[in-house]
């Protein structure tokens, strides 16, 4: 193989296919990078075995075909530091140099029929998406999935096409966040897969241009992108996820209409007390005012005062104030609304156009 090629899109290839490359494996050679020269182009191949991403430069001279795999990292802090605008990459035998200016690094190669093979996307019922939309719809839910070891479903997000919507899910059992938008795709197409919440980032990571037109594709056991310069594959996680429409609730009768920004202060005002294994902070809802109340032994009690539209009677009910936060901060307008219908039902969350975020309470002593 022997290629020249551009050092920022090089820079910036190696940086993104290093993202699902393992730094140690029991298999050596998917801590490598694979690349591929082709007559007009230079494909970089990697993967972790759940996640594999082909992310392909262009903008490359190629006077000899062929493919090799070279250490990843090294590779990707060797060109990181690099100056001149061109690299050169020229492998044989059993070693592959990269070159620019006066700067080298000669690395040793490994037989690339020891990687594993990476599929390429199939056009066949792949449905096309805005990549801003889509990068929407990941940052909407991935914060709620699952981190703790319990349900492998749920450390991933549910993605599902029916009825002309695409919508995403994910939940760790104590939270649970539900996006949907519209999708062009026949009428009757209808998928379900659980796709890693890791692969979904990644793939949200390379949606660097809000404005692309991407493509994704549903097969038996893995989820699929393709952008114009990348494609990638997430295996899909094979288990029986929540049945989420059974835990978000309908119109409530507590009705609260209050400044998203502003209810974040209050409660990182107030949980300042609470401990890390303790985390709770109660919320009382009186006609038109919130207080924000939290307390815990052998630190004090702390209290948050702020104006907010309220409907209902007399009430109070306590949150996991992370939980509160981590969704606020998703909150698409300066006001959030939430319904619930007393101290021991599920909090209901409307942070946006067809975007609702469920929160169980916390029963604590008053």
């Amino acid at each position: 193989m022997k290629v020249l090629c551009n050092r920022e899109q090089l820079r910036e290839g190696l940086a993104i296919v290093n993202g699902v490359i393992p730094t140690k494996s029991t298999r050596p050679a998917i801590e490598n990078v694979c690349l591929v020269a082709t007559e007009n182009a230079l494909e970089l191949v990697g993967t972790d075995l759940e996640i594999a991403i082909r992310y392909r430069l262009d903008d490359v001279k190629v006077a000899d075909t062929g493919t090799v795999l070279i250490p990843a990292r090294v590779a990707n802090e060797f060109v990181r530091d690099l100056s001149e605008e061109t690299v050169s990459i020229d492998s044989g035998g059993d070693n592959c140099v990269i070159s620019s200016g006066g700067d080298r690094v000669e690395l040793v190669t490994i037989e690339s029929d020891e990687f594993p093979v990476v599929a390429r996307f199939q056009e066949t019922h792949s449905y096309p998406l805005l990549a801003e939309t889509f990068n929407k719809q990941i940052h909407r839910t991935s914060f709620a999935a699952a981190r703790e070891p319990g349900r492998y479903a749920m450390h991933g997000i549910l993605i599902e096409i029916e009825e002309g919507r695409l919508r995403m899910v994910a939940t760790d059992g104590r939270r649970l966040a539900v996006t949907s938008t519209v999708i062009d795709c026949p009428e009757d197409a209808a998928h379900r897969a659980i796709v890693p919440t890791k692969g979904l980032q990644m793939f949200s990571r390379i949606l660097s241009d809000p404005m692309a037109r991407v493509r994704i594709s549903f097969e038996e056991t893995q989820f699929c992108l393709k952008t114009d310069n990348a494609e990638i594959y997430a295996r899909l996680i094979d288990g029986e996820f929540p049945k989420y429409s059974q835990v978000v609730p309908a119109e409530g009768a507590c009705k609260v209409e209050a400044d998203a920004s502003l209810l974040v202060n209050k409660l990182r005002l107030a949980s300042t007390v609470t401990s890390a294994d303790a985390r709770a902070v109660r919320l009382v809802f009186t006609e038109d005012h919130i207080e924000l109340l939290a307390r815990a032994t052998g630190r004090g009690r702390a209290t948050g005062q702020m104006d907010a539209s309220y409907q209902g009677s007399e009430v109070d009910i306590a949150f996991n104030p992370d939980f509160l936060i981590d969704g606020l901060k998703q909150c698409e307008s300066d006001r959030v609304h939430l319904e619930f219908n007393d101290r021991t039902s599920p909090g209901k969350f409307q942070l946006g156009q067809d975007y609702t975020y469920v929160v169980m309470p916390i029963t604590i002593d008053t």
